[in-house]
């Protein structure tokens, strides 16, 4: 794979730039909602272990 120009890495950095200050205010709001929420484990550690379970299933049937 061919590397960047220094154009194109000059071009992309300052479209990067631009897209995180476009989504700026967004990303703050986000930031405070989430502070203020009270965090749920749950919702992300059951269906992790189901798939983990699963995996093993189909490991366990190979």
């Amino acid at each position: 794979m061919q590397t960047f120009s220094t154009w194109e890495s000059l071009l992309l950095g300052a479209m990067v730039i631009l897209v995180i200050f476009w989504m700026r205010p967004g990303i703050k709001a986000a930031i405070a909602q989430s502070r203020q929420t009270k965090s749920d484990w749950n919702s992300v550690l059951i269906p992790m272990a189901l798939v983990v379970l699963f995996v093993i299933f189909l490991i366990m049937m190979v």
